[in-house]
């Protein structure tokens, strides 16, 4: 499937590296930045229509801002408290789109705009976010993500299990073939169902000094049928790597 779910899983996979410095406290909102901001690399892997893995320099951003939060593709607003966290209005950068070519019809980006929180427990971190694409497709993503935290020495290291749930709409519009398509492309006719993906990944937050820190996460996602039935994806497994060197703001 397409860079965006890289980008989107990297936050997944690399969030927990920042879980201890945004401790939802009603009493604590931060009046300046609290957390990470730097630039890495990413290994990124376009998974539809044979197009081939990448390295991208893209910026990283996890921090507080009072009620702001960034966190690298996801951006949003705590409202109300619930929980260990907060009901969070959260908009995600998704690029899913992509230009029309080999008889294809154009895909445009979508929009997602949904609802979240971030409940960090003794138990480990938790991540839930919904989000409906206001964009062309009308489509809803949904996850939930869980991580724990092992700490060897300065180095901490997250292991995350969770799971993406995309809905027909939203396959079909990116990955469907219509017979139209189909005449004009070569590929057969398609029509998408929803599909439930697996995610694993391991993030590790290496302190460079008291201000810098280097943050290396691996991201395997496990397509379901809705999405690795299409003709247009390239693999069924999805695998994603970024390394990023990050100041960080106490």
């Amino acid at each position: 499937m397409k860079t965006s779910i890289a980008i989107s899983l990297a936050l997944l996979c690399a969030a927990p590296a920042m879980a201890q410095q945004a401790s939802p406290d009603n009493a604590a909102l931060p009046d300046r930045i609290v957390g990470d901001l730097g630039a890495g690399v990413y290994h990124l892997e376009p998974n539809v229509l044979g197009k081939r893995d990448r390295n991208t320099v893209l910026p990283y951003a996890y921090f507080d801002y009072g009620r702001f939060f960034a966190r690298l593709d996801t951006f949003g607003v705590k409202t109300a408290r619930i929980g260990a966290g907060y009901l969070e209005l959260a908009a995600r950068v998704n690029f899913d789109g992509f230009d029309a070519e080999r008889g294809l019809r154009r895909r445009s980006n979508p929009i997602p705009l949904g609802i979240g929180t971030f409940q960090e427990t003794p138990y480990g971190a938790f991540f839930l976010n919904a989000f409906y694409d206001f964009n062309q497709s009308h489509g809803t993503l949904a996850e939930a993500i869980y991580a724990a935290q092992i700490d060897a020495g300065p180095v901490s290291i997250y292991p995350q299990i969770g799971v993406e749930r995309r809905s027909a709409g939203y396959n079909d519009y990116f990955l469907g073939v219509s017979a139209a398509e189909s005449a004009a492309s070569g590929y057969r006719e398609y029509h998408a169902g929803a599909s439930t993906n697996a995610i694993f990944g391991l993030s590790a937050d290496i302190p460079v000094n008291a201000d810098w820190r280097v943050n290396l996460t691996w991201r395997r996602k496990w397509l379901g049928s809705g999405a690795s039935d299409s003709p247009l994806i390239n693999h069924k497994i999805e695998d994603m790597g970024l390394v990023s060197l990050n100041y960080h703001f106490k």
